[in-house]
């Protein structure tokens, strides 16, 4: 095991994409397994209907994180805007801790604030509103309560209407606020800041608390794998082929 930390995002992990399903499980067997710590920033999955899943494909996924676990890596993850009912139940299944939407690390002695980045996107009003009422326990409560099959059926027509309506959004609607991700460099005291949810991978230079800041971006896996790699000399962007 060596001293990194791996970061990803956005795999949007589904049945009818056996093919990011399979990149994702050579990562975990052949690279992941090298690392010290692997956070997984939100969106592993298309959508989340419940922890009472126990499909063959959701326990796939979590026998393949949990045998990661086990060989000593530490597994954290960020709720993403399409699996934030994941709980703590399936979290154990998989041998990985759930933290807080804006968590701060200690990334080999740089302080980072890392979160999924969907809050990070303000412009986004219609997507904002929705969110707010997601979060909030009554809507999960009642969420919770309907049966399997109908939370399913939710979740499909939810992923179509969303796909429908980012196709009609400005691009710069569903990007980050800069002003927002400077108001957290700024609130957390820290130059480093490692998110995913915008689909566009970049490491960007900017400048807060008076000192230069960095914001990396991860990428989404729809095409190839998108890792972040970090160890005590820097931070790389780095892609796994299907």
């Amino acid at each position: 095991m060596s001293d990194c930390t791996y970061f990803i995002a956005d795999l949007h992990l589904a049945q009818n994409r056996p093919d990011i399903t399979a990149c994702f499980l050579s990562f975990l067997q052949e690279d992941a397994v090298n690392a010290s710590t692997l956070y997984i920033l939100g969106d592993l999955f298309e959508y989340w209907i419940g922890d009472d899943d126990t499909s063959e494909f959701i326990q796939q996924v979590a026998a393949a994180l949990k045998a990661l676990a086990d060989k000593g890596v530490e597994i954290f993850y960020i709720h993403g805007n399409r699996d934030f009912l994941l709980g703590k139940k399936y979290a154990k299944r998989c041998g990985m801790t759930i933290l807080p939407e804006v968590a701060e690390i200690d990334l080999h002695g740089e302080k980072a604030i890392i979160l999924h980045g969907d809050t990070l996107c303000t412009r986004d009003v219609e997507y904002q509103k929705f969110r707010k009422k997601s979060r909030s326990w009554w809507w999960q409560a009642m969420i919770k309560s309907l049966p399997l099959f109908v939370r399913r059926n939710i979740a499909e027509n939810y992923r179509k209407k969303s796909a429908a309506s980012t196709a009609m959004k400005a691009q710069d609607i569903m990007d980050v606020t800069p002003e927002e991700v400077f108001t957290n460099l700024e609130k957390y005291g820290c130059q480093l800041m490692i998110h995913g949810h915008t689909h566009r991978p970049a490491i960007h230079s900017l400048s807060a608390n008076n000192k230069n800041a960095k914001r990396i971006v991860l990428g989404d896996w729809y095409e190839q794998g998108s890792i972040l790699v970090a160890n005590n000399h820097n931070q790389q962007l780095i892609t796994k082929a299907f």
